[in-house]
């Protein structure tokens, strides 16, 4: 019987979802985490291999002689080297667009969160503070209206797109920085070039891949061109920023906030200086996880698995 491992299952399914469609394909072995000298051991028997974040490179698939296939649990695949893979005839595949709507979700969340700061008036009323306030309400932070106000894009893939149709529902303008040729972008979007949309964004989004050339696309140059008074949110890469920079720029007053549900390294180190900047909103890689998007992962996965056991690939990269 076919063998199937799965070297990292935990973060897509921490048991509230089921892998037995997968199960009903081969004799199915599930480990929640697998740490790097773990990883040839335990797919050794393997002709299927599925990876959310365990590395797969050149090295490993030279030890895996019966490896076929290696589904990955997540759009991005460069925890598997592909050129290593094609030259051994197997096969690789990922899951696109599944987390489309969480991601952008997660982006208007960190948005909401710096512009009208609920988290804390939450936490402050918990300790009595409006109990004790002489007047039917308060504030002590600037509270910001969207509607009006510039919204800026770098990249416009399935995520950027859908961001973008968030932030015109909020009346906001939207201008981007993209590939794609202006006249086949929809009407409320305006492309722009980079030193553009940096001056003139009210909130900053990141949505592209990252590259040689994106790495660090966001740094100290690149804040000096930004409004004091501008929100950087970064969905998409940690790397995509540089976090001392970003840090410095916070605590100089030349940044209003940064919102990120990703880091150049995670888990990140303690040493961080964004992990204690008052004004950086840090949440730990989960826009992709809501039950829906997992649900939309695991069943694609399952998918691609099947597809390949019949004798076709999908979703090969």
């Amino acid at each position: 019987m076919r063998k199937i491992v799965i070297l990292d299952g935990y973060a897509a399914n921490p048991g509230d979802l089921s892998w037995d469609a997968l199960a009903a394909l081969g004799q199915l072995t599930v480990y929640d985490r697998t740490l790097p000298d773990e990883t040839v051991m335990r797919a050794r028997e393997a002709e299927v291999v599925l990876t959310n974040k365990v590395y797969i490179g050149r090295q490993e698939m030279e030890q895996l002689p019966l490896l076929r296939y290696i589904g990955v649990l997540a759009t991005g695949y460069n925890v598997v080297d592909i050129d290593a893979a094609h030259e051994r005839g197997i096969v690789v595949t990922n899951v696109p667009a599944y987390s489309t709507e969480s991601v952008a979700q997660m982006v208007f969340a960190h948005l909401l969160t710096a512009v009208n700061r609920t988290e804390h008036y939450a936490l402050q009323n918990r300790r009595g503070r409006w109990s004790d306030c002489p007047d039917f309400c308060y504030w002590d932070t600037t509270l910001t209206e969207l509607a009006g106000k510039t919204f800026g894009i770098v990249g416009l893939g399935n995520i950027g797109q859908r961001v973008a149709a968030i932030a015109n529902a909020f009346g906001m303008r939207v201008i981007a920085f993209t590939s794609k040729e202006a006249e086949a972008l929809p009407s409320y979007i305006e492309k722009c070039s980079m030193d553009d949309l940096l001056a003139q964004s009210d909130v900053l989004s990141l949505h592209c891949p990252l590259t040689p050339t994106t790495r660090h696309l966001i740094n100290r140059q690149s804040l000096l061109l930004m409004k004091s008074t501008a929100i950087l949110i970064n969905t998409g890469r940690g790397p995509l920023v540089c976090d001392e920079d970003v840090a410095e720029a916070l605590q100089a007053g030349r940044l209003a906030a940064y919102c990120a549900d990703v880091m150049t390294q995670e888990p990140p180190q303690t040493s961080n200086p964004l992990l204690t900047c008052d004004r950086a909103y840090i949440t730990p890689h989960i826009a992709w996880a809501t039950r829906e998007a997992r649900q939309r992962l695991v069943a694609v996965a399952i998918a691609n698995v099947g597809a390949f056991v019949d004798g076709r690939a999908v979703n090969r990269v």
